[in-house]
């Protein structure tokens, strides 16, 4: 063949060569020059950098001293090669440096009888030299790297990669056709139709993007607008660009967000939509009705939650006396024509079940709406591609055969539920071409060449525009981020040291008894009592119920309830303090709301007094805890009290919303600010979504209302307040 050649010119380069591959023999063989009589049974695979010669074998000598037949590929700089070969931009790991020059395991144990026969010289084919000098002139196996081809794992990942792309060649190809696939570019969209409110110029713009996308291969995407720039009313607008529809939509939002999106719909469509909140404690009717009538509806709601509960019950079941009940999960009997996720961050785990739940939903048309797509690490962004069914780059394929999984699953055995084979032959692409390349962080062009992978799909799936670059178009004023920073006072300064002093001696123990890994969870617990110090003492001291006074206390006068009665919401009252708060409202429109949750109070006047259970207060606000006589507030109370004073100084209307993840807290700033004379609303996870909604429109609609205390978790997201003008984080 002529691309094997005698060169004596090479003859230094040669014994260096010899002595490398004596030595590494001796590594890994244990072979020596001492031993050179000894058959050799297996030989070294490898690249060799600079071409040499080839001479006769000789039985006598040892391995390391035989020239061995070496392939001859044109330097980098040569301007004479082969075509590049589909797929050029796949990844390191191409099977253009895995087939071709280690071949399989059996080819490999019988490659010494190939370098000795001569004849055998004639098996390197044209093609094989092709695709060698294709990946030399790529940079993916420059000069043959001897590190490289030492390396076992290296060796290993280059082969799985070649089986890889033997079952599934539509790998090599995949981001060069996504690459031929313009990104659509939006354009103004017309005012729709049956839109009651009009749309600011970059929403039609997402409303022309969103439609286009439907349109296109992708059948949806992401509308990822930054929090408060309207993506629910470009998604509602969506739904009415091709109303009325066969089938309806379904819309999975976080359930503070259920009754938001139910209003905002009816607003903006003037009630021309037939919409259903899925929600079987807020409207028990849900559970009698069948697809035939949910069908009839145009827009279904249902929250993450309850979508999970139906999906476990479906697929799990729960335990009865006579073994597992299980239940049809009627939600996901349905073809949808548009399925929405709101906050679609929430399926962020896709080993979840509320992913799972989602995932295994069925339409035509499929849309993530989140103003966070990846929160925090690259690999949250897999499930929101795996959810819209981005293929191939979703997919799991099997290394043995063309199987080509979405939703890969696999039994018992740990075998494939589709091919049965391994679930260590089956590999997701995303993670091989995506994640591991941006997540490693030695080589920095591979970093570069993952995340230009990345915002190849973003491009086309994916529209992104965020306040800063539309401030005219939106009328917002300037932002100021202000940060107090307080000295505590001496005795939470002395309780904080205690509690840092401790946490720093367990957190030392761990670490030199070996256990940290061990101890995440406690390690996490010492920093979260650090941060509930820096609120306040009580929420660790009266975590529980010891040393306090531990009595209901009234929701309307904030004293200890005499004959102490329950509403149907669940809050406490003075039996004489309901009654005159009830009378209050004689002579004007409508009933009496609950003072706390603003929904319709509801009172059984005939119940006996509750007894003051010591276990019934444990799990009830932290205010029936303590002494609240003798209370103590702390700096950063009332440094939030000064801050609000000063607003309303001002003599203008201003309201203030009051974050915090410890609901503790927000009871603790609650109490204090209606001590102090402010009108204040609480929003946390314990209430119901009508509790909800009704304690946003009493923040909204009422003018007395200055402070709007909600908890992270479950007001952090899907809430429209454009009423408030300052926001206040307490928590460090």
């Amino acid at each position: 063949m002529d691309y094997f050649k005698n060169d004596d010119s090479e003859a230094a380069d040669e014994n260096d060569d010899a002595q490398l591959a004596a030595q590494l023999q001796a590594e890994e063989y244990q072979v020596s020059d001492d031993n050179n009589s000894k058959a050799t049974t297996k030989r070294r695979r490898g690249f060799i950098q600079d071409p040499v010669d080839l001479t006769e074998s000789e039985d006598d000598m040892p391995l390391a001293k035989t020239r061995r037949a070496h392939l001859v590929i044109p330097r980098r700089t040569q301007t004479t090669h082969s075509p590049m070969v589909p797929g050029s931009e796949s990844s390191e790991l191409s099977s253009v440096t895995s087939g071709s020059v280690f071949g399989d395991d059996a080819a490999a144990e019988n490659s010494d009888a190939a370098v000795e026969n001569s004849d055998a010289m004639d098996f390197v084919s044209s093609a094989l030299h092709d695709r060698l000098v294709t990946a030399a002139a790529r940079g993916v196996i420059s000069r043959f790297d001897r590190r490289g081809s030492a390396d076992p794992a290296k060796r290993r990942a280059i082969r799985e990669r070649a089986r890889l792309e033997s079952a599934h060649p539509e790998i090599l190809v995949m981001w060069d056709e996504l690459r031929a696939i313009e990104p659509i570019k939006p354009v103004p969209a017309e005012q729709p139709v049956g839109i009651s409110r009009k749309l600011k110029p970059f929403q039609l713009e997402g409303l022309d993007w969103m439609i286009k996308q439907e349109k296109s291969r992708w059948k949806g995407g992401l509308l990822g607008d930054e929090m408060g720039m309207g993506k629910t009313i470009q998604a509602v607008s969506l739904i009415m660009s091709d109303f009325p529809a066969k089938n309806p939509t379904l819309v999975v939002v976080p359930p503070v967000a259920l009754m938001q999106w139910q209003s905002e719909i009816n607003d903006y469509t003037k009630g021309k939509l037939n919409v259903l909140v899925y929600h079987t404690s807020a409207n028990p009717k849900c559970r009698l009705l069948t697809v035939k009538e949910l069908k009839k509806y145009n827009v279904i709601m249902v929250s993450y939650s309850g979508l999970e509960s139906m999906y476990r019950k479906e697929n799990k079941g729960w335990s009865r006396n006579d073994g597992i009940v299980k239940e049809d999960s009627i939600l996901h009997a349905i073809q949808y024509h548009r399925l929405i996720l709101d906050e679609a961050h929430s399926i962020k785990q896709r080993t979840t079940s509320v992913a799972r739940a989602c995932f295994a939903l069925k339409a035509k048309y499929k849309w993530c709406l989140s103003g966070t797509p990846v929160q925090n690490r690259i690999g949250e962004f897999f499930s929101l591609l795996r959810f819209l069914e981005l293929m191939p780059f979703a997919c799991y394929f099997c290394k043995e055969c063309s199987c080509r999984e979405l939703h890969w699953s696999q039994d018992e055995q740990k075998m494939c539920n589709t091919c049965k084979h391994s679930g260590f032959n089956h590999v997701s692409v995303f993670n091989q071409e995506i994640l591991n390349p941006i997540t490693q962080g030695e080589d920095t062009r591979l970093r570069k060449k993952g995340l230009d992978k990345l915002r190849l799909i973003t491009d086309r799936i994916m529209l992104r525009r965020m306040k800063r670059d539309h401030t005219s178009s939106m009328e917002l004023p300037p932002k100021d981020i202000i940060i107090h920073n307080e000295f505590f006072g001496e005795i939470e300064r002395d309780f904080s040291q205690s509690i840092m002093s401790n946490s720093t001696r367990k957190f030392d123990t761990y670490v030199a008894q070996g256990v940290m890994l061990n101890n995440y969870a406690n390690i996490f617990g010492l920093i979260m009592q650090m941060r509930q110090v820096a609120n306040h003492p009580d929420l660790i001291l009266r975590k529980n119920a010891e040393g306090g006074q531990n009595v209901l206390v009234c929701c309307v006068c904030d004293e200890p309830a005499e004959e102490a009665i329950r509403s149907r919401c669940h809050h406490e009252f003075c039996r004489e303090c309901a009654k005159s708060y009830v009378r209050s409202f004689d002579g004007r429109d409508g009933d009496a709301d609950c003072p706390r949750c603003h929904i319709p109070l509801v009172i059984d006047w005939d119940q006996p007094d509750l007894e003051q259970d010591e276990d019934n207060i444990k799990k009830s606000s932290i205010i029936n805890r303590i002494r609240m006589d003798d209370w103590t507030s702390s700096t950063k109370i009332e440094m939030l009290v000064y801050d609000l004073y000063k607003l309303r100084s001002k003599k203008q209307t201003h309201k203030s919303i009051v974050f915090s993840q410890f609901t503790s807290m927000l009871q603790l700033v609650q109490w204090r600010l209606q001590k102090s004379g402010f009108s204040t609303v609480l929003l946390d996870g314990s209430m119901s979504p009508a509790q909800r909604q009704k304690s946003i429109d009493h923040f909204m609609n009422t003018v007395d209302v200055e402070v709007f205390l909600v908890s992270l978790k479950a007001g952090g997201v899907a809430l429209n307040l454009t009423e408030a003008s300052r926001v206040f984080i307490i928590d460090p």
